[in-house]
């Protein structure tokens, strides 16, 4: 697609923007295009790598608990820095950009091919700890960016674009380790780290490009974690990020160990790992359009309370079966659940919090989901080693546990929450048609 169908398309979406948001809009889907190239290449592929380097499933624990640790503690600070600095643009550049420069001592550990195990997870960890550092920013620019009543549409439609686009990338990874097995494996990682590293220093140039709307810095818009959490009992908005922490934490305790069960316990190749973890992107991109539709209608909340009860339900088709065939089926549905709740999380944080407190929430919302998914994959690591088998597998133990908080959660924490913006009311089952595309008789 080429440069001038790539405005015109995003221009037909956003009329109402003015020139500078138009070009801003237009830099920052391209910088998605090779972000999500990057994405592709490395967000699946750690694990497998460090079970490769001979990695346990306590490893692969702590590899999914560290990273989201520092990530969470650093952005608890990365509000204050935006502040101090005065401008969102400079931050996502210069942690960007560190970002891609971590890529290349991960080409190294790939190259050498036998490295103590923790050194590849503090890698890591600096990899995901820059990456998050730039992340509130970024979310507090592109809310600006976006009409409050095109949010849902627009980032659905952004999110299927470059959705697929990971799934391409994830595939062609899982598929240059296929064919690198034959020659030599360590390799095909030099080769997937490598292009990463590459995709990530273009997304960085385009988001140097970006223009930045006035934000004015004031005293009474900072205050600290601790009285966020203070205000927990009467601010909505506390309650719901209470509430996705804790879905996270009971998603987290099977989550890390998908990939385990998959390459070390099933056997499967690195294709057919790739296929069944593509299935659910692919849902995940092929809906979240239609759920950004609904969003805008029915509202954000709605949505959340609508698809938590199926997130719960997910870890119970890897017990009742873990055919290939099926699990690519399995997984479409996880991504149709999915595709909802991460939407509506995020589109929710720029309905509830006005502008000018917009970063500072969004560190804290990721800092303390971040602490709950470190938590849910140590202890869940650590449950795995005591947990009886079912089927002959103490992972699909894990999976039911995690099925059951999930359920939990998902029945007694959103009655509390409420809508922050006028919306239609629906029943599910209407809702259901419409995410569907289907005209109710």
């Amino acid at each position: 697609m080429g440069f001038i169908g790539l405005r015109g398309i995003i221009s037909a979406k956003m009329n109402s923007i003015d020139t500078k948001k138009d070009k801003s809009l237009r830099f920052s889907f391209l910088d998605g295009i090779f972000a999500s190239a990057m994405i592709g290449f490395t967000q699946d592929y750690f694990t497998p790598f460090l079970l490769l380097l001979g990695g346990t499933a306590r490893h692969v624990g702590i590899l999914n608990a560290l990273p989201n640790l520092f990530a969470a503690l650093v952005q608890l600070k990365s509000a204050d820095l935006v502040e101090k600095v005065k401008s969102r643009r400079k931050i996502i550049n210069v942690f960007v950009c560190l970002q891609a420069l971590i890529l290349l001592p991960m080409m190294g550990i790939a190259l050498i091919g036998a490295v103590n195990l923790y050194v590849f997870i503090a890698v890591v960890i600096i990899f995901t700890f820059f990456g998050a550092f730039a992340g509130p920013a970024w979310g507090s620019l592109m809310s600006d960016l976006v009409d409050e009543d095109k949010r849902g549409e627009y980032f659905g439609w952004r999110n299927r674009i470059l959705g697929f686009i990971i799934i391409a990338f994830t595939f062609t990874a899982g598929f240059v380790l296929h064919i690198m097995k034959k020659v030599h494996i360590f390799y095909g990682f030099v080769i997937i780290f490598g292009f990463a590293f590459i995709f990530r220093i273009i997304s960085w140039y385009f988001l140097t490009k970006m223009h930045e709307p006035v934000l004015e810095y004031k005293k009474e818009n900072s205050f600290t974690l601790f009285d966020f959490l203070a205000r927990i009992k009467e601010s909505n908005f506390a309650k719901f990020v209470l509430f996705v922490a804790m879905m996270n934490f009971s998603v987290n305790l099977a989550s890390p160990f998908f990939a385990v069960l998959m390459l070390r316990d099933l056997h499967f190749s690195y294709m057919t790992y790739s296929i069944v973890v593509v299935s659910a992107t692919a849902s995940i991109y092929i809906m979240i359009g239609r759920w950004g539709q609904q969003a805008d209608r029915v509202g954000n909340l709605r949505i959340i309370r609508f698809v938590s009860p199926l997130i719960a339900i997910i870890p119970l088709f890897w017990i009742l079966n873990r055919h290939p065939l099926y699990l690519v089926f399995a997984q479409a549905f996880s991504g149709f659940a999915w595709s909802g709740f991460n939407l509506c999380a995020s589109n929710f944080i720029y309905d509830a919090v006005t502008p000018p407190k917009r970063t500072r929430c969004i560190a804290y919302f990721n800092a303390l989901n971040g602490v709950a998914l470190c938590s849910g994959a140590l202890f869940g690591g650590f449950l795995l080693r005591y947990l009886p088998e079912i089927f002959g597998y103490r992972i699909l133990t894990l999976f039911l546990i995690s099925s059951i908080l999930r359920l939990l959660v998902a029945t007694f924490m959103p009655i509390n929450l409420k809508e922050v913006r006028s919306v239609e009311k629906v029943k599910s089952d209407q809702l259901l048609f419409g995410v569907m595309g289907i005209t109710r008789p």
